[in-house]
């Protein structure tokens, strides 16, 4: 069953709210190469190719119910920023808006009887419990190493040690 316009169109929303957060995360991992956190860049740029998976499962997702894809402009993210530890409160935040607009894509599902986009957007509430924790974690370790070198380059290396998907170790 194709869904309706107003769900298509909330649907396509947040491809385009997903494919900014791509974006924007492209650019925090810039600055932080610009910074010379080569492993803060590498985690924001894993975090890019993330949020395009994002995307492209609502976009299969509507092409599935036989909806139409409307790609739009792609607003311009932020690309200064006071300091990496600045940079993943940023992303904080932007973690904390795509639950809001993933929250309200449900909510409005739901009014609208989707049912099975109720179901598929199950999986990105999940998956932005998850988001926000990682997030939130990361942050609270810049608090809590302030401006102390070592532990910086510590962390940076730590957050560089992310691993994707397909690196992830293979259970034996």
């Amino acid at each position: 069953m194709m869904l309706n316009e107003a769900m298509q169109q909330a649907v396509n929303d947040q491809i385009n709210n997903e494919l900014f957060a791509m974006y924007s995360y492209l650019s925090m991992s810039a600055y932080c190469e610009h910074k010379q956190f080569r492993g803060c860049a590498r985690w924001m740029r894993m975090q890019s190719d993330e949020e395009k998976v994002h995307a492209m499962r609502l976009y299969d997702f509507l092409i599935a119910r036989q909806g139409r894809v409307k790609l739009r402009p792609i607003a311009e993210p932020q690309f200064d920023f006071a300091s990496v530890p600045e940079v993943f409160q940023k992303a904080f935040e932007q973690e904390q808006k795509v639950t809001q607009q993933i929250n309200s894509l449900y909510e409005m599902a739901f009014q609208e009887k989707a049912f099975a986009a109720l179901v598929e957007l199950e999986w990105f509430i999940n998956e932005q419990v998850e988001e926000e924790k990682t997030a939130r974690d990361i942050v609270y370790k810049f608090q809590l190493v302030k401006d102390d070198p070592a532990a910086l380059l510590d962390l940076d290396r730590e957050l560089g040690s992310r691993q994707g998907a397909a690196e992830a170790p293979v259970a034996e």
